[in-house]
């Protein structure tokens, strides 16, 4: 089985919330493409609820790419404690945090419907609070954002 990135990474000494470069790649044409980081809770001492994290995938979808253009994909974390990024090229981390504070502060301000709940446009329409992802987003610039090294297990 092919090493995953995230496995290497000691859990106990990262600080949330924080962003943090987690790889980058190559495409055979030589384009780079490079995956963050972005939690929002401390690993191991909570989860956000799936409603919560669903709205804020869908929401975190479209105001990260108003703020940062080469966005490839938004996606949750398994351990419902954040949300992966690509993006193409080497964005620095002073950027992709300044997009994830503006992105935060657009969906703890977010008061319209949220986007792209429907039977037609989500695969699970009705799992979704907007209150939730509301506060996950203002408790995480309120606890002020960092970038975050990598730390390695056994480093």
């Amino acid at each position: 089985m092919a090493n995953v990135e995230s496995f290497d990474l000691d859990h106990t000494r990262v600080h949330a919330p924080y962003v943090r470069l987690a790889g980058q790649k190559r495409t055979p044409h030589g384009d780079a493409v490079s995956k963050y980081d972005l939690r929002l809770l401390q690993p191991n001492q909570g989860a956000i609820e799936s409603a919560a994290l669903h709205t804020l995938e869908h929401l975190l979808a479209g105001y990260l790419r108003d703020h940062l253009e080469q966005v490839l994909d938004v996606s949750p974390m398994g351990c419902r404690t954040g949300m992966y990024m690509a993006v193409i090229g080497e964005s620095d981390e002073g950027g992709v945090l300044r997009a994830f504070e503006s992105a935060l502060r657009d969906v703890a301000a977010h008061d319209r419907p949220i986007p792209g709940v429907s039977e037609l446009e989500c695969g699970n329409y009705r799992d979704h609070d907007l209150a939730a992802a509301r506060a996950h987003a203002q408790a995480a610039l309120d606890a002020g954002l960092k970038v975050q090294p990598t730390v390695l297990i056994g480093r």
